[in-house]
């Protein structure tokens, strides 16, 4: 069997388990997962030994990349707990509106069904595979994985344990699909099959999201880069702008919502980046800023027009110093990616104009870039956070999985 035809027979085992996926009870599903986050515990070994041997071959990808890709003690127990939450959310199919009632006597509404197959495209992060095949069971839709060949034996080891645990708890063989042949092709016969799969979410780099979108015969929506910034304001308070941004930036420098960029009001900069480029190179961050920044920080080098836009994933930091918010807010517009950006201030009417102007996937006041997440924000585990403005955005949990279908209901209406 050629490539072609094995993506194929693999999404048409997706397609064929979707129906009785759909129509699974919530009952199931949650025991379901429930059974599944416990077979990662159970297994956590054999996750951590497959995990080794790509770490092993990992020689060539940059320190953000090893980062994505190691499992360590928490991460299991992260996926491990992702499970449990979604299990433990509302099931979203089959939830209504409500209905209204026409003057011909129609009773109409609205109620909300999977979408289908998904099919799921990422790069190093093992865990997403947990993530992405939680969520898709619960809000019923089948799914057929490609995860990036660094991660293979991971991805394996880890669909492995999730399919057969779910298998044995009532889902149906290809609900959760992996397409394990590391051969790039495979992607590009995923992406025109239209007739199996109904919605494609890639999730990576930038390479990664213009292939796909560019290739894609299937509805895409994109999880793209986070070029996010922090505007620390003149009104705010600076031991808290210092914890803040330290915390965006050096938490978890690999992900897409860490800190890529620092807006500073001029007016409180002399006072605030002396003391925050200090906690910033004893953490061992480079820090790239403009021409007023490098007088301020001694360490400091000077920023490229490159490095403005620039999605680091690293402990690089870009610093700009800036005379209002309207400037600040500009950058934005010119430099961000639309997916968090984040003011410092205690002034509310400031808080309250940046929130109502500023285009972001999230928009923050006094908070961490990194809460953008689908864990954090309460949605349990997540899809990713799309930077698409059509149908979802954000962190995609299970609602953001389903579509809606009118129903109708008559009682011998015709049409005049």
């Amino acid at each position: 069997m050629d490539i072609r035809q094995w993506v194929i027979e693999r999404a048409r085992q997706a397609k064929h388990a979707s129906r009785p996926l759909s129509l699974l009870s919530a009952d199931v599903k949650n025991q379901a997962l429930r059974a599944m986050a416990d077979a990662i515990k159970a297994n956590e070994s054999i996750i951590v030994k497959a995990n080794r041997k790509d770490l092993g071959t990992a020689t060539q990808l940059t320190k953000a990349m090893v980062d994505r890709l190691t499992l360590t003690p928490k991460r299991i127990t992260d996926m491990q707990t992702g499970l449990r939450d979604v299990a433990a959310l509302p099931d979203p199919v089959g939830s209504n509106g409500g209905m209204w009632k026409r003057p011909n006597g129609l009773k109409i509404g609205r109620v909300r069904v999977p979408i289908g197959v998904i099919g799921i495209i990422y790069e190093s992060r093992p865990n997403v595979t947990a993530d992405t095949a939680g969520l898709c069971l619960k809000s019923g839709n089948a799914v057929v994985l490609r995860g990036g060949s660094e991660a293979i034996h991971s991805n394996t080891a880890i669909v492995n344990i999730l399919t057969n645990t779910a298998r044995d708890n009532g889902v149906p063989e290809g609900a959760i699909t992996f397409l394990e042949n590391p051969n790039r092709q495979a992607i590009t016969e995923m992406l025109s099959l239209t007739e199996y799969i109904d919605l494609i979410i890639p999730r990576g780099g930038e390479g990664l999201m213009k292939a796909v979108t560019s290739q894609s015969k299937i509805p895409v929506i994109k999880h793209d880069k986070g070029v996010c910034h922090i505007y620390v304001d003149c009104d705010a308070d600076l031991q808290m702008a210092q914890e803040v941004c330290f915390n965006a930036k050096t938490q978890r420098p690999g992900t897409c919502n860490a800190v890529e960029a620092l807006l500073i009001h001029e007016h409180i900069a002399p006072k605030f980046l002396p003391l925050l480029g200090e906690k910033f190179h004893k953490a061992g961050i480079e820090i790239r800023g403009c021409s007023k920044t490098v007088s301020l920080i001694p360490n400091a080098m000077r920023a490229t027009e490159d490095d403005w836009g620039r999605e680091f994933l690293d402990l690089i930091l870009a610093v700009k110093i800036v005379p209002d918010m309207d400037t600040a807010m500009e950058h934005i517009v010119n430099y961000g990616s639309s997916h968090t950006e984040s003011i410092i201030t205690k002034n509310e009417a400031t808080a309250q104009r940046f929130l109502k102007e500023v285009d972001a996937s999230a928009v923050m006041v006094n908070a961490s870039t990194r809460f953008n997440d689908g864990f954090q924000f309460g949605l349990g585990a997540e899809m990713g956070i799309s930077t698409t403005r059509i149908h979802a955005r954000g962190p995609m949990g299970l609602e953001e999985l389903t579509c809606q279908k009118f129903i109708v209901l008559g009682d011998g209406q015709v049409r005049e």
